[in-house]
């Protein structure tokens, strides 16, 4: 690999002593409500079915333009290309050919003419791209779980702060009305004192065993890897082509951490927000009896005393002296002294679903003490923050407690070990743990310090 990547940094020096001109659509063709040079200009790494949602959002903002996309596979790259190429053609009446293709991060972060970047690469490869694209200058949309372990949430937040750059984690539940209506509940006390908090996602990752298939040309499985030890290509881990499904290379432990991290880093991330705890985290982390074969019983206890408990039904539920919040993606119930103050858990429910939370919001909130950052576009809050230099929604800080929470409880199921943490040091105490489960090998040339 050493005369492929000598051709990737003489590519760098070439492109950049010969100051290629940055790739801009005329301003005469794009709407009067964005004035010339005001555009945000927009790289993509990783060209998966999770970034074509997010291409598309993007591309829909018309302060933004698409102007670089990248992935280890030709397919996909190349259909990134065309689809904010045919959009822009489209948007322009025009023969549009301004968005470029990059197989390696490190091309497309060298481009000066690139303001942000959004990664959504598999889990693995999200700190070391992070931490380049900070240092790089870039501001930062990353893809939820943000980093596949402790030591690498860290060392994202340090780079991001240093770098003085705007980070915005997927936490996309954030900017979705009936998560920040449960959590206002939850922090003003409507429900009483909290006890406990059941979030609801899947089972912890396994180590990979999957078997070697043959490798198809178009995809560079090398870098692929990256930072995981090396093995054969299987297609359940990168599926060739335009695929309409998220791809199983979550569920391993070299590459994700099973839907304790990919799910759990949407539901814990309400469990911290609703008991304010975005600064911070449990102080112990309690594994389940059957810890070796379980899928769900995990506890995160924090240092007020309340419990965090992992349960297999999907969504978040607070239970507090009062009464009850249990919220999901377009469901919401709120109970009181055993009486449902408002419920909506079906298309079918009336009132609707926004209708139940402007009652709640009426009659419970009015004069909240406590009134959560409002977002209902995570994409624009991102553009927004650029625009205005403060944190957004979902924060580095953010997405590291919220992640290291979703390790926390995979060391739990890994180890069937009762763990201490000290949350302001990020560290294990009490003598529990090993500080080699916070990290892992990292392979060849890639390092997280």
């Amino acid at each position: 690999m050493h005369s492929p990547r000598s051709s990737r940094r003489s590519f760098l020096k070439s492109t950049l002593a010969a100051g290629i001109a940055p790739l801009f659509l005329p301003s005469r063709l794009w709407s009067a409500e964005t004035k010339p040079g005001s555009r945000i200009n927009l790289g993509f790494i990783g060209c998966g079915i999770q970034s074509r949602g997010l291409l598309g959002g993007f591309l829909s903002k018309a302060d933004t333009q698409t102007v670089a996309v990248c992935d280890v596979d030709t397919a996909r790259r190349e259909n990134h290309q065309k689809i904010a190429q045919d959009f822009y053609a489209k948007k322009t009446d025009s023969d549009f050919k301004g968005c470029a293709v990059y197989n390696d991060f490190r091309e497309l972060l060298a481009r000066k003419d690139i303001d942000a970047v959004v990664i959504a690469t598999p889990d693995h490869w999200h700190a070391i791209i992070g931490i380049a694209a900070a240092a790089a200058g870039k501001d930062i949309y990353c893809e939820k779980p943000l980093t596949n372990t402790i030591h690498e949430a860290r060392a994202l937040v340090d780079a991001v702060r240093v770098h003085n750059r705007v980070f915005q984690t997927g936490s996309m539940q954030r900017s979705s009305r009936e998560f920040r209506v449960a959590c206002e509940l939850a922090r003003n006390g409507v429900i009483g004192r909290i006890s406990r908090v059941e979030a609801g996602f899947g089972g912890p990752g396994v180590p990979c065993d999957l078997p070697g298939e043959p490798l198809q040309a178009g995809l560079d499985w090398e870098m692929w890897i990256g930072p995981a030890p090396m093995r054969d290509y299987n297609a359940i881990l990168s599926p060739r082509g335009i695929h309409s499904h998220f791809p199983m290379w979550r569920q391993y432990r070299e590459f994700g951490g099973g839907m304790v991290t990919d799910w759990g880093a949407h539901h814990l991330d309400i469990a911290q927000w609703g008991l304010g705890m975005d600064a911070s985290g449990p102080v112990e982390v309690i594994p389940p009896a059957d810890w070796a074969k379980a899928e769900a019983g995990a506890k995160l206890v924090y240092a007020d005393g309340v419990e965090v408990i992992h349960i297999k039904e999907n969504g978040v539920t607070f239970f507090g002296s009062d009464g009850e919040i249990h919220v999901n993606r377009g469901k919401f119930r709120l109970t009181l002294h055993g009486t449902d103050k408002a419920k909506s858990l079906s298309k079918d429910d009336q009132p609707s679903l926004a209708a139940q939370l402007d009652l709640v919001e009426k009659e419970f909130l009015s004069d909240a003490k406590v009134k959560l950052y409002a977002s209902n576009d995570h994409k624009a809050d991102f553009i927004s923050s650029i625009r205005n230099r403060k944190q957004p929604i979902a924060d580095v800080e953010i997405g590291a407690r919220t992640v290291t929470c979703c390790h926390l409880a995979n060391l739990a199921y890994y180890h069937g070990q009762k763990l201490r943490w000290n949350p302001d040091a990020n560290s294990f105490a009490g003598g529990t743990g090993d500080p080699s489960w916070l990290t892992r090998p990292y392979r060849g040339e890639w390092k997280v310090a």
